[in-house]
């Protein structure tokens, strides 16, 4: 099953909604792991180092360093945007499925966009 990192800003309520739904997903956020105010890069290296696909609101700049360590060669377990105006249960329902239909590796160097519809 794939593991999930949630980023600083990432809305809690999807979080929590994920785990109260599926208690079995691996989703741990920033602030868990001790790395509340961490920039981008170092987010995106830990979450290489652990393979765990990061979740994000931030459209402006997580994406643009997930896919300078795509361009670089560097590991990148992948990254979900997902969008602020997307329902909580809608997110919570598409995390749902990407933890529970994915292939370990299978979002390797993907950016991808929620709603996936």
């Amino acid at each position: 099953m794939v593991r999930f990192l949630a980023d600083e800003n990432f809305n809690n309520q999807i979080v929590r909604g994920i785990l109260r739904q599926s208690p079995s997903i691996d989703i741990v956020r920033i602030q868990d792991v001790g790395l509340s105010g961490a920039d981008e890069p170092s987010v995106l290296a830990w979450a290489a180092q652990e393979e765990r696909i990061v979740l994000t609101h931030d459209v402006a700049t997580m994406i643009t360093f997930a896919y300078d360590r795509i361009q670089a060669g560097l590991s990148m377990p992948g990254l979900f945007e997902v969008s602020r105006r997307v329902s909580l249960g809608l997110a919570i329902e598409e995390v749902i499925l990407i933890a529970e239909y994915s292939l370990d590796g299978e979002w390797e160097g993907q950016v991808r966009f929620l709603p996936l519809r």
